[in-house]
């Protein structure tokens, strides 16, 4: 029977690597991600240990059809709520698109996460991979905190319900990692800054290591940079 993983948000960045990072590791990976065009490119590269499913994870409905299916796949072991998208702002400067783009990662892990436990509550692992600005309020980053600290309030509340189980609840916070996402962002990081930042590929490597042990729990994984 397959052991898999499914990963939201695994078509780029941390996400990607994570995917990779999985299947070296012998996990069968399904990927639920809205881009097309790079979904496609990831099915030819994963041939083996790999499923794509298109779709918007704040849209229900996808999420429910995705979890049916992949819940008949095998065995589910685990679930990276990894998926987010960010504006880095003002506070006064923030529109209506950019509130609702940036809080669509905690939609799509609540979810997520509670079509998943429709369908098993028992030796489960849920990951939350957050970020820094989960820990401590940034400047120019109100509404990317505010989401941040929804997905951990959230996250620690999870765990409190499933405290005794066999279903644990794993919150991650990077720091800054060196993704095309700051392409995107020159005017508020630029390209020596980024330079500084981890390698995505290498903090994929220190989650995966750390959900994948047997006879432990790893409860929160905090990874700065130098």
């Amino acid at each position: 029977m397959k052991n898999i993983i499914i990963i939201t948000g695994g078509t780029s960045g941390l996400g990607y690597e994570l995917v990779k990072e999985a299947i070296k590791k012998d996990y069968f990976v399904c990927n639920l991600a809205r881009n097309k065009e790079k979904m496609n490119r990831l099915d030819s590269e994963f041939s083996e240990n790999y499923k794509g499913f298109i779709g918007d994870i704040t849209d229900s409905e996808f999420v429910k059809s995705a979890m049916k299916e992949i819940n008949n796949l095998g065995n589910i072991a685990c679930l990276i709520n990894c998926a987010h998208k960010d504006y880095f702002k003002k506070a006064k400067d923030y529109e209506a698109s950019d509130i609702d783009t940036t809080l669509a990662g905690l939609k799509g892990m609540l979810l997520c996460t509670t079509e998943l436990l429709k369908n098993k509550e028992e030796n489960l692992k849920i990951v939350n991979i957050m970020s820094s600005a989960a820990l401590k309020g940034n400047k120019n980053e109100t509404v990317y905190c505010a989401a941040k600290w929804g997905e951990r309030g959230y996250t620690e509340a999870l765990k409190t319900e499933y405290k005794g189980t066999s279903v644990k609840v794993i919150g991650v916070y990077p720091g800054g990692m060196n993704t095309n996402f700051w392409n995107e962002n020159r005017d508020y990081v630029s390209i020596d800054k980024a330079n500084t930042f981890m390698n995505p590929a290498d903090v994929a490597k220190v989650i995966l290591d750390n959900i994948s042990y047997e006879n432990l729990n790893v409860a929160d994984i905090v990874i700065e940079r130098k």
